[in-house]
């Protein structure tokens, strides 16, 4: 049934209806903490203005708002109906107002996904037997069986490759992906719901003591989809440490290189841009002042693609993540995409055959996420892969009874600080706004002197929610005059190739335990930030710490600015019980089902194949054996494409 458009997309009111269990005290007291948290504020405590020092009546209604009104409390309480659709004003099967073949030009996918979020059982049987697939139900055990060869779990990107590389041989191929389908034209590019329907719950959530916010892809495509499209290779170094220290000769092999050419390909790598964004900008006007040799970023994406927004996917379908290429590749080759369904648990017997591996992998049990439809998929297979990602991987082998010591450890989380600068209108050198443009274009490689550390600085995508939350609060008034310069602040942040590492939990719950040299390296990369934005003409700059730590720059004297960078460290987290605490974001999570010589060393081998379970493949970045120290995608889907091919010959052999 067609759906008229979302009224957010056509810049109408949105209605809700709420469903919580809070009585109206509980309700009342909400509503105080909201108030007091975004007050309304007096006129006179503007520091922003509009032209010729009027206040602009946009921003009077700003300052005189308050958390209390207009539904914020029952936003907060977080119960609001929000089907997907609705939330990105997704039309399903309309394909808006194209015209059919204008639609299977534009939507290359829609011929090979199942969405099972709008189907009934019946509609779903049918559509599954439509694409090919041998559908029985078996009442008795409240399932559908299918058949295949390969079933994958996850279609992020590793999954994406694995897709499109066994697909491609020949092999009938079934993902199961339990978020859903956008194309381009179905993204809104609103932040709070593209929050909601594009990431694990809903955008950032906290490590158990609540030191990290953790951020990971959940749509068709996965973190490809919703990335920075930084597109960097993995260092030799690390390569060749992975190779001899890890003892995993994969890495140093000219198959692996070869990968990585490969990839790059197909993903369309351009090397630079014409057109740098406002943030990018900075970064290398402040590199160039100091002297530092900043780099160019290579980006899967056009030389003149100028968004700022595909973090919350690219609306032109200029950005070449896994949807657009190798799930392309897949569907065109006889794959089926089935949405909106999450794996349980896989299907383990014991090894009849006589292998080294005690069990047998059969396939996965999935359930969709449409309450309509009861019986579960189960998807039978010669080969598993689970590519759900490094904090949802260890998951789902653990619940199906899998015991390496490996699954859901060595977590690594490449953690970030940010540093602010703020750049008035009259600075006439930068152009643009901190949202428009290439989100990364440009990077500095940081190696503090005395120790083995290794950082990078780079330029985030911020929208107002992310840049109010992770802003230190203060008061009422200091939250509305920074999000008032909003669209003048920059941001830079510093990522570390981290030490230490977490774990992943059962109930899915994650600790995480910074390496002992992890913060000094912070450190360094975090005020060899404020170094740049000051030297790039910001007039003022500080740090997220707790203290709302930051400096006025215009007349200090280099003294007073170094005595200020003395005091910036990398402060622990909120639960640590310190005065001044900081709250980090990891974007980039690995390592958690590692590869390893034996399973004392991994909880899967060379290649990819679990040590427990005989046809069950891991393919995503939870098999680094530990962080790249880079933004990754590159090489996950390296490591996807030889683990694929290797599973395409053995399946060719009929090992």
């Amino acid at each position: 049934m067609e759906r008229e458009c979302h009224p957010l997309l056509r810049g109408g009111r949105r209605e809700h209806k709420y469903g919580h269990e809070f009585s109206a005290a509980e309700m009342e007291s909400l509503t105080s903490v909201c108030e007091a948290i975004l007050p309304p504020l007096p006129l006179n405590s503007l520091e922003v203005t509009g032209k010729d020092a009027q206040t602009n009546k946009a921003i009077q209604l700003f300052h005189t708002a308050s958390g209390s009104q207009n539904s914020v409390p029952q936003e907060v309480n977080g119960n609001a109906e929000n089907p997907t659709w609705e939330a990105l004003g997704y039309q399903p099967g309309t394909g808006e107002s194209l015209s059919q073949s204008d639609r299977k030009k534009s939507r290359p996918l829609q011929n090979g996904v199942v969405e099972t979020t709008h189907e009934s059982e019946t509609t779903l049987l049918h559509s599954l037997k439509q694409k090919g697939l041998k559908v029985t139900a078996h009442p008795e055990q409240n399932t559908y069986r299918i058949e295949c060869d390969v079933v994958i779990v996850g279609s992020g990107c590793g999954g994406g490759v694995a897709a499109g590389v066994l697909a491609s041989s020949g092999l009938k191929v079934v993902v199961v992906e339990k978020g859903n389908y956008f194309h381009g034209t179905d993204y809104s590019l609103l932040e709070g719901p593209s929050l909601s329907e594009l990431f694990v719950q809903g955008g950032p959530f906290p490590t158990l003591n609540g030191e990290m916010m953790l951020m990971a892809g959940s749509t068709v495509g996965g973190g490809t989809a919703v990335n920075w499209s930084a597109c960097l290779k993995p260092p030799k170094s690390v390569l060749q440490e992975w190779a001899e220290e890890r003892k995993i000769p994969l890495f140093s092999t000219p198959q692996y290189l070869s990968a990585i050419e490969a990839v790059c390909k197909r993903i369309g790598v351009t090397e630079g841009c014409e057109r740098e964004g406002f943030q990018n900008q900075i970064l290398r006007k402040g590199c160039e002042k100091l002297g530092l040799d900043v780099e160019a970023v290579a980006r899967n994406a056009t030389e003149s693609h100028y968004c700022g927004s595909c973090c919350y996917g690219c609306r032109k379908g200029n950005k070449k993540g896994t949807d657009s290429t190798w799930l392309v590749d897949a569907v065109d080759h006889g794959a089926v995409i089935i949405t909106g369904c999450k794996a349980e648990r896989l299907v383990l017997e014991g090894n009849k055959h006589g292998g080294s591996r005690r069990k047998t992998c059969l396939g996965v049990i999935a359930k969709s996420l449409n309450k309509s439809i009861t019986k579960r998929l189960r998807i039978e297979a010669k080969v598993t892969v689970s590519a759900c990602g490094a904090l949802l991987t260890p998951p789902l082998l653990i619940s199906s009874g899998l015991r390496n010591k490996h699954i859901g450890r060595n977590l690594h989380l490449q953690p970030l600080l940010m540093a602010w600068g703020y750049f008035p209108e009259s600075n006439p050198e930068l152009e643009g706004k901190p949202y428009e443009g290439g989100i990364i274009t440009s990077v500095l490689h940081v190696r503090p002197e005395g120790f083995n550390g290794r950082a990078l600085i780079e330029c985030p995508a911020l929208g107002p929610g992310l840049f109010a939350a992770l802003c230190p609060w203060e008061s009422g008034l200091d939250v509305k005059n920074r999000m008032l310069k909003y669209d003048r602040t920059a941001h830079l942040f510093s990522l570390v190739r981290d030490q230490g590492s977490g774990e992943i939990k059962h109930e899915g719950r994650i600790s995480y335990k910074f390496g002992r040299l992890d913060r000094e390296t912070m450190k360094a990369a975090l005020r060899q930030s404020l170094r740049i934005l000051v030297a790039a003409g910001a007039v003022e700059v500080g740090t997220h710490q707790s203290d709302g730590q930051r400096i006025k720059c215009e007349g200090i004297t280099e003294g007073k600015m170094e005595e200020f960078l003395d005091k910036v460290y990398a402060a622990e987290g909120p639960m640590s019980m310190v005065e001044n605490w900081n709250t980090y974001v990891s974007v980039h999570q690995m390592g958690s089902c590692r590869m390893g010589v034996s399973e004392k060393e991994g909880a899967v081998d060379e290649n990819g194949e679990s040590w427990e379970a005989e046809g069950l493949f891991v393919c995503d970045a939870s098999v680094l054996p530990n962080a790249v120290g880079i933004n990754p995608m590159i090489t996950i889907q390296s490591t996807a494409y030889c683990i694929s091919k290797k599973i395409a010959q053995s399946l060719a052999k009929g090992v």
